[in-house]
Formats: C-alpha cells, structure tokens, sequence
C-alpha cells in the first residue's frame, strides 16, 4: 500500500505533537523500532553511511516529515550521505510525481517549490497527477515549461524513477515516508508518537551502522 495511517495519524494532534519517552539504542527492538534489509545496498562512499529517504508528492504525511527533517538535516553528521528517493508503487499518478520530482532537481526548482508541491497536494487537494495538470502548475510558478518538460521526459529522468521502484521493491518499503539507513536498517517507528522519535530511532541506527 502507498502509505499508511497506522504509523502517522497520532503524529499531530490539534498541532501540538505528543511526546514520547526517548528510547536508547540499547532498548531498540528489532521489528518495531526497526528491521534488517536481507541484502544490503548502499551507495555511499566507503566511510559515509548513506540515509535513504522514500516519499512520494502523493503521499501527505511525507509533506509533514519534509518540514520536520528540513532543520533536522542542517545538523546532520558529516559522515552521513542523504539521498531522498520517490517511488510510485506502480500506480500512473505516483510515477508522473517521481518524474516531477527528479524535474525539479534538474532545472534547480527543487529548493524553491519542494515543500509548495507537497502543500498543494496534501492540503489543498491540487490533483497533480497527470503531465498537463504539472505543466499548469509550473506555468502559474514562473517556471520555464519548455526547460521543465524537457526534463520531465529525459531519458535520465525516466531511468531515475524505475531506479527508485526496484530499490523500494528490493528493501520492501510498502509504505511512505519511510527512512532507510545504510543500506542496512529500515526505520519501522511502531511506537512512535512524533516525526522527532522516527529521527531519533535514525540517529541511532546510524550509530549502529558505524559500529557494524
């Protein structure tokens, strides 16, 4: 399934996010906190640990983390690699996001209209899901749509998003957001309360990961 409210609908509650005892590494419990990958992959330069993040436009609970994990990020230790990856599931809509997403990177959008596109989706119900419905859209932001489309349909781009659905098939992500460190470790969060205990459960399977 695309994405899952079991995991994230106690995330926000009237906008104040509730609070969750802080959980050491020593008290990580494999199949809650966490799960094994049964064939490691990382792409990372040796010595980095890369942390995979798997998300889709279409998915608004992804919207949320983005805003969380944009601070959150600036911190990040120097030796982790993060790398953001949209997947579609196989579904037409999903897959015309993925290629919107990879669009963005390529024409140097992505900084300006990452969160606006998450936003225009997920809570003003903006149905982004076909290539005339994005062009409108870019067309309205002052994008150049003859430079975006050229992007949208490159070949490279087009490789990217099938790329991004053999690793979520690989890794058996079946739901969104969902983080992935080293190659090695999925972040499950069954307990977690807030975005901040899923980065907190991270920052630890990276201390795992340097210890592996």
């Amino acid at each position: 399934m695309p994405l899952t409210r079991r995991r994230f609908n106690q995330f926000l509650v009237g906008g104040l996010s509730l609070a969750l005892a802080p959980v050491t590494l020593a008290e990580l419990r494999e199949g809650r906190d966490w799960r094994a990958i049964s064939r490691p992959q990382s792409e990372a330069p040796e010595g980095k640990i890369e942390l995979l993040k798997f998300f889709s436009y279409g998915c608004p609970f992804c919207g949320q983390l983005n805003q969380v994990m944009k601070p959150w990020l600036e911190d990040l230790p120097e030796d982790v690699v993060f790398r953001r990856v949209p997947v579609s599931f196989n579904r037409a809509a999903w897959a015309n996001l993925s290629r919107l997403y990879f669009a963005l990177e390529a024409t140097g959008e992505l900084e300006r209209l990452d969160q606006e596109v998450f936003d225009a989706i997920g809570q003003r119900r903006e149905r982004l899901f076909t290539e005339q419905a994005i062009m409108d859209w870019m067309d309205d932001r002052d994008v150049d749509t003859e430079r975006f489309a050229e992007a949208f349909h490159a070949s490279r781009t087009q490789t990217l998003v099938a790329r991004g659905d053999r690793l979520q098939s690989r890794f058996r992500i079946n739901s969104v957001p969902t983080l992935v460190v080293d190659g090695r470790y999925v972040v499950v969060g069954e307990d977690a309360r807030t975005y901040q205990d899923l980065l907190d459960i991270t920052e630890q399977l990276m201390d795992k990961a340097r210890a592996a």
